[in-house]
């Protein structure tokens, strides 16, 4: 059962089922477009700076100007980007991406392991780190492709003497900076002010230059470079655009609260191009886990919308103060990244008046691929209904379309889709179709009039607050302690986070305990990723050939 695009001329709101690719070429033709048209407007703001769309253009050119002319770093190297929401990040993707290079977006709480993987596979020539996360870079850097590293401090962009007080601040009153030892690293202001020398070339990117390397775990296994073209990104903010046009007032500046790390695909899609392409203001949240910290920026703020994960969402809500928050507004919430929940999204329609619109995406898929419509009145349970230019159809095992209310494995074909995975040649393989069409590894319906719901997931992917974790890795990692015999890993609903890590592990060492074995799993994962429960058992169950029966370990719970 394929849902062709024509059904959607019968949507309401009569948005069209084609976008025009043709409109732009590449990101940097979105951004010169709002820097034309929005120059002397807010673009992002952070800790109490901002910076307008004409100093985004010249930071960005600046920087620019330093990683093609002074690093001679060529069009389609590969740079990673190690960054918090701060005034830099955007600076430095839209820098790297004029340089015609591919951005490795990187999560600044990887451990050693985690990131040497990243660099090593990407082969990054270059990396801009916030000098928080420095110590992490110079653990692995000398066993990488990195031959440039560009360090940058928490209060670079907010004007003296508010930088000079805020580094001085996180350095020695807070002493959030380990110690560190590279040679020949860059300071990102010397590397601003060096980069105005250089001329910079036109690169004329094309849809099919490679925008980002975007990191995920795919269907199964170890992380794989999801290969995001320019084009990928251009559909994908086109289509997101379409749903979104209805609820913008163009003669206005619309302001968004951004508190999702840009470094995910959901906030650097929706928040950062999308919002671009109108004008908009990004507000960063540089750390939304301090709820009340967070509740403090935006209690005073006049924002139109806010995008978010299910556990954000609901963090806020139990955070006193946050009833108090200026809704008057707002009239967009949009939850992706993982399910909402009902109990969730029906007090966020009590406390801020919006209804909070949950839609759907992938890494591999740009992100977005439903939407519910922006003008919704009630959460629905649902994940909407297929943006512009995409087709969605519901297969069974046999990769068969089923009829509508029949549960099958949720498959996308459209524009917005990955070109494949970086150098993993067969693991593209598994989830494209002959058709062309992507396997999500998702378990959905599709109802008469659209709408899509998601029911199971077929991949034994773990989702904590929004993020991927895949049971082999956790295995990996907790197989190679020296008393663990056998390990399984697997997730457990939890209230808070959508789902926690679990593991069930079979002791070499019989005294082998909790405590210690948490202890090393924090050294080696992120702390998302980090197992909350810890279950000692004798023997893990098998399949007759030695296949660990993951579901009968999560039934035990």
């Amino acid at each position: 059962m394929t849902i062709e695009p024509p059904w959607l001329q019968h949507y309401e709101n009569g948005v069209p089922h084609e976008i025009d690719l043709s409109e732009f070429n590449s990101i940097v033709e979105i951004l010169d477009g709002s820097v034309a048209k929005y120059a002397d407007r807010p673009a992002f703001s952070n800790m109490g700076r901002t910076i307008t769309y004409r100093e985004l253009d010249e930071y960005s050119a600046s920087l620019a100007g330093y990683l093609a002319g002074k690093l001679k770093l060529q069009r389609g190297d590969r740079i990673a980007l190690m960054l918090p929401n701060v005034l830099q990040y955007p600076i430095a993707i839209f820098a790297a991406l004029r340089a015609g290079l591919t951005v490795v977006n990187t999560n600044p709480l990887y451990t050693a392991r985690e990131l040497k993987h990243q660099l090593k596979d990407s082969g990054a020539r270059a990396i801009i780190v916030m000098e928080n996360f420095a110590s992490t870079v110079a653990a692995v850097v000398e066993d990488t492709h990195v031959e440039h590293v560009i360090i940058t401090q928490l209060g670079d962009m907010l004007g003296f003497p508010k930088s000079l007080i805020t580094n001085l601040v996180v350095r020695h009153v807070k002493k959030l900076i380990p110690k560190w030892e590279m040679n020949h690293t860059t300071q990102f202001s010397d590397a601003l002010k060096q980069g105005r020398r250089y001329k910079l070339a036109d690169q004329a990117l094309t849809h099919d230059d490679l925008a980002f390397l975007q990191y995920t775990g795919g269907t199964t296994g170890v992380s794989k470079g999801a290969m995001l073209t320019h084009g990928n990104l251009v559909a994908n903010t086109l289509q997101s655009s379409v749903w979104l046009e209805p609820s913008v007032d163009q003669s206005q500046q619309v302001s968004i609260v951004t508190a999702l790390p840009l470094y995910h695909i959901f906030a650097l899609t929706a928040n950062c191009l999308v919002f671009m392409k109108y004008g908009g203001h990004n507000h960063l949240i540089t750390n939304p886990r301090d709820m009340e910290g967070f509740v403090e920026i935006i209690k005073d703020l006049k924002f139109n919308a806010i995008t978010g994960v299910n556990t954000l969402f609901n963090g806020l809500l139990n955070t006193p103060g946050f009833e108090s928050v200026d809704f008057s507004e707002m009239n967009l919430t949009l939850g992706g990244g993982m399910a909402v929940q009902r109990s969730v999204a029906e007090e966020w329609k009590r406390v801020t008046g919006t209804t909070l619109i949950e839609a759907y995406g992938l890494t591999e898929t740009s992100p977005a691929v439903c939407i519910n419509p922006m003008d919704l009145a009630e959460y629905n349970g649902c994940i909407g209904v297929p943006i512009s230019s995409t087709h969605v159809d519901v297969r069974d095992e046999d990769g068969k379309s089923v009829g509508f209310d029949e549960p099958g494995e949720l498959c996308i074909k459209g524009p917005q889709v990955m070109r494949g995975y970086w150098q993993r040649d067969e693991e593209t393989a598994k989830v494209m179709t002959e058709d062309g069409f992507l396997k999500t590894g998702d378990i959905a319906v599709m109802y008469a009039g659209g709408f899509c719901k998601i029911v199971d997931r077929k991949k034994d992917m773990i989702l904590v607050s929004g993020f991927n974790v895949y049971p082999n890795e956790i295995e990996e990692v907790v197989a190679a302690h020296p008393g663990v015999l056998e390990v399984a890993a697997v997730g457990l609903p939890d209230e808070k986070s959508g789902e926690i890590v679990k593991i069930c592990v079979v002791c070499k060492d019989p005294n082998l305990n909790e405590k210690d074995l948490k202890a090393y799993c924090k050294q080696e994962l992120t702390g998302y990723k980090v197992p909350r429960v810890i279950v000692f058992m004798d023997e893990l169950p098998k399949t007759n050939v030695g296949k660990i029966l993951r579901r009968e370990l999560r039934d035990q719970t």
